[in-house]
């Protein structure tokens, strides 16, 4: 795609759904749009932008004169805790919520772009978190175009769109909770192409409740059945490692565009005033690097269960004894709301016991953890973005999966890829221990980090310059964002 002249400008709103997990992305995301010339407007909830402000500093949504932030009410009681909302309020929020105040932005907006002081051009067309399809309405409300944006992996994708079948054919909801731990959800059902079932089990895990009016079943099926009438979707991941779970997407929807490890290509977008603007929603520290620094090559094992996973403190306190008695360096990333009603305060003999050769930190750059040479294994939630980090960093993975597609994501990852190895949820200490050393020191890690080194190498070829993400980028700017200019 050539230079887009001035007097012609497109002008791309981008809303993410107002979740650590979707902001990253869509930031990179939006961060390339205005690479390739776009002036951006990037749409984060009210809540968000006070945690932004709180956790980068006061000037770090300042933005640039053709990369702005504004801000819309997200319909949830005001609030000024620092955490990840409840995903079910938040859900049902936006949906009912937002569609009104996006409208008015976009109005808002227009009227600056037709003042003849003004540098910026009308909005031209909107950039959307998949799971915030009202925006669809907003941009056929404006006659501009419009792209999803899907933040999570295409095999998760695919077991959102499976959720409808699941209850015409009588399997959700399910009839009574006991179902989820008396073996019902080994059942399997018809996948795809390459893979002809899967388990019920490792679908996202909103199918597990009685209730067909469930506040996170209705939302994903709205989503789903908006998603399916959607002109063009992106998707945040790359043909060699998901072609199978893309092809299956390619039947049903009418445009799909792989452009992902989006952030390897956001990553090469060389302008230092772009690079200092940021999502983390907690502040990082900069000494997690600094430790890494001083230990041995792949001899850490790097901690981290993402934004939005809680657990017991149970659960917890097992985990904790597992990875002590591994007796390897480990960085752990606990969140100060990690655990269920209660702050993540770890056992004071484990804290002592592992003092020289553990950092337990609040939150970091992930992306410089993983890449860092001392970081020999994973443990993780299966989040798409810490598996998709993982897997260009040619990291091997101890999967934790607690909601959402976090079970099909850790499925594929020890299953399909055979880059990681999964910990029970009823997690016992020495099961942990046992994954930890095999994952390290085992022959089973030796084999996964063969295979997440093959996977790094294909997807340094979907990123690289003039590879497939970019040429799919560019065929969606071209075919859809311009398309009204």
């Amino acid at each position: 795609m050539g230079s887009i002249s001035q007097t012609k400008k497109p002008h791309a709103v981008c809303i993410p759904y107002p979740a650590q997990g979707h902001i990253t992305p869509m930031l990179k995301l939006a961060k390339l749009l205005h690479h390739k010339g776009f002036y951006i407007t990037f749409v984060n909830t009210d809540y968000n932008h006070r945690r932004l402000l709180k956790s980068r500093g006061p000037n770090s949504l300042d933005g640039l004169q053709d990369f702005t932030f504004r801000t819309i009410p997200d319909g949830l009681p005001y609030s000024d805790e620092n955490c990840t909302q409840d995903i079910r309020a938040l859900s049902q929020s936006t949906s009912k919520n937002c569609l009104a105040p996006l409208c008015d932005l976009i109005s808002q907006l227009n009227s600056i772009a037709a003042s003849p002081s003004s540098n910026m051009p009308p909005v031209s067309c909107i950039v959307s978190d998949g799971v915030m399809s009202f925006s669809m309405l907003a941009a056929n409300e404006f006659n501009i175009p419009y792209a999803l944006f899907w933040t999570a992996s295409a095999c998760g994708y695919l077991g959102y769109l499976k959720f409808l079948d699941l209850v015409n054919q009588g399997l959700i909801p399910l009839k009574d909770m006991s179902q989820i731990i008396d073996g019902f959800l080994e059942n399997t059902i018809e996948w795809t192409q390459g893979m002809k079932n899967i388990r019920l089990k490792d679908i996202p895990t909103f199918i597990r409740t009685t209730d067909l009016d469930d506040i996170m079943l209705d939302f994903i099926l709205q989503e789903m059945k908006r998603s399916r009438e959607a002109s063009a979707i992106m998707i945040n991941t790359f043909d060699a490692l998901e072609g199978d779970a893309k092809d299956s997407l390619s039947s049903i929807f009418q445009s799909i565009y792989t452009i992902g490890p989006i952030h390897m290509l956001a990553n090469q977008i060389d302008d230092e005033n772009l690079t200092a603007i940021g999502s983390n929603l907690w502040a990082e520290e900069s000494e997690c690097i600094e430790w890494l620094n001083s230990k041995q090559p792949n001899s850490v094992v790097y901690v981290n269960f993402g934004s939005i996973t809680v657990m017991t403190s149970q659960q917890m306190i097992e985990f904790a004894w597992g990875l002590a008695d591994s007796g390897k360096p480990f960085l752990w990333i606990t969140r100060p709301d990690l655990i269920v009603g209660d702050s993540a305060i770890l056992p004071h003999e484990f804290v002592t016991q592992t003092k020289d050769r553990s950092l337990i930190a609040s939150w970091c750059c992930q992306e410089q953890v993983l890449s860092h040479p001392s970081t020999g294994g994973f443990l993780t939630h299966s989040g798409w973005n810490s598996t998709l980090e993982s897997i260009c960093a040619g990291v091997p993975m101890i999967c934790w999966p607690f909601i959402a597609e976090q079970q099909t994501n850790c499925y594929y990852c020890c299953n399909v890829w055979g880059i990681g190895m999964e910990i029970d949820n009823n997690v016992k200490r020495n099961e942990v221990e046992e994954l930890v050393r095999e994952l390290m020191d085992g022959e089973k890690g030796r084999k996964m980090k063969e295979k997440v080194m093959s996977l790094k190498s294909k997807a340094e070829e979907a990123y690289k310059l003039g590879g497939s993400a970019w040429k799919q980028l560019d065929k969606v700017i071209d075919e859809v964002l311009l398309s009204n200019i």
